[in-house]
């Protein structure tokens, strides 16, 4: 058989030579790029380098992740999610869109194996914490965020929310409820809300949602047993002034790596008017007051970005009438603002009569992190409501 023969070689077109010197002018830019950046960092390396570590995929992952942060693989990424958006209307694989402007988190679409076995072992973890809090006189009230497609399915259009997720929430309360953890569904309060309890482009709930969840958390505070605060003399001060109309970014523009782009060519944006919650502090009322103790907060708010966000708390503590510290955490998920409290000198110096702990809905089937080990320290805070 004889050998195949050589195709002709045609001879380069003028097309043909100016792909190629783009093509070596975009690799000679990255080079320059990655030389730069490698010889502003100490090494590209991690600091442990082990065979372990080479053969389980530890360190070529960390490789891969301080390459990615090279400015050219930024700029590259950046690019290449506008002009996923601009052409084909895609958010990435964070961010979905319903009906035409509406944003929703794939986080709270997404059904997690084994979300039932870390869902109950979430609701372990909190019994345990009011155990521990209930021996030093503490009462906890956990508070839940319902997901942002369950509120405002009319606006999911195509978008399909998992039929198994339905039952969720009421899996989570039914399961506090029977070990006896108050615990309260804020997903009546935010459908009762006129207009939307969330925002379009953002993950949060608006000014006016987060006012009926602050109304339904403290009517929860209202009817408990022993009501928090009774032997408190302090009072919320709060001056409420309205403030002009104004865009409002939204964090899902932001996660979609779309906020870099004009305004016109992003996700439209929200015009809000809203209020300011400007705190005041109390005068003393009584020769107790002196050292300020009569401000101390009587209730204090762990959780997620909602409690930090559309003045959540200021509007729990006018609706309740007593002082409200907030220990929350952006980014703080099921226990990472828990885990931070507890372990504070706020906690062991002037520890509240009622812990108020908010969560996502979205956070109670995902899959098990260090953070969600909460534990209250068994010592106790120093101080007690009593001696304030």
């Amino acid at each position: 058989m004889e050998d195949p023969k050589p195709l002709p070689q045609l001879p380069a077109t003028r097309a043909g030579k100016v792909v190629a010197v783009i093509l070596m002018g975009f690799l000679f830019a990255g080079l320059f790029f990655n030389l730069r950046f490698a010889s502003t960092t100490a090494s590209l390396l991690p600091h442990a380098v082990t065979r372990a570590g080479m053969l389980d995929g530890t360190v070529s992952k960390e490789l891969a992740s301080r390459m990615a942060d090279t400015p050219i693989a930024a700029d590259a990424a950046r690019t290449q999610r506008a002009l996923g958006w601009l052409t084909l209307g895609d958010l990435g694989p964070r961010v979905r869109q319903g009906c035409p402007g509406w944003l929703f988190l794939r986080d709270e679409l997404t059904v997690y194996p084994d979300g039932d076995r870390h869902l109950a072992a979430r609701a372990e973890t909190v019994a345990a914490v009011q155990r521990e809090l209930a021996r030093h006189g503490i009462a906890l009230l956990v508070a839940v965020v319902p997901d942002k497609s369950r509120i405002e399915p009319q606006h999911l259009c195509g978008l399909y929310r998992p039929a198994s997720l339905n039952a969720r929430l009421g899996a989570w309360t039914a399961r506090l409820a029977a070990v006896g953890v108050p615990v309260v569904d804020l997903g009546p309060a935010l459908r009762g809300v006129p207009g939307d309890a969330f925002f379009r482009t953002d993950t949060h709930w608006t000014q006016d949602g987060a006012g009926a969840a602050a109304r339904a958390v403290a009517q929860h505070i209202r009817a408990l047993d022993e009501p928090p605060g009774s032997s408190v003399s302090s009072q919320p001060g709060y001056r409420v002034a309205d403030t002009p109309p104004a865009r409002r970014p939204g964090d899902l523009v932001r996660l979609a790596g779309l906020d870099a782009l004009p305004v016109s060519w992003q996700p439209r944006a929200e015009i809000v008017t809203g209020r300011a919650y400007l705190h005041v502090a109390q005068a003393a009322t009584s020769a107790d007051d002196l050292f300020g103790d009569g401000d101390l907060p009587g209730i204090a708010v762990i959780g997620t970005s909602y409690s930090t966000t559309s003045d959540f708390v200021p509007q729990l503590a006018l609706a309740s009438g007593q002082g409200v510290g907030n220990f929350a955490r952006e980014g703080g998920k099921f226990g990472g603002s828990a885990r931070a409290y507890f372990a504070s000198a706020a906690y062991a110096q002037t520890p509240p009569k009622l812990v108020v702990w908010e969560l996502d809905e979205r956070d109670l089937q995902a899959p098990l992190e260090a953070e969600d080990d909460v534990i209250v320290p068994k010592a106790g805070p120093v101080g007690t409501m009593a001696s304030r």
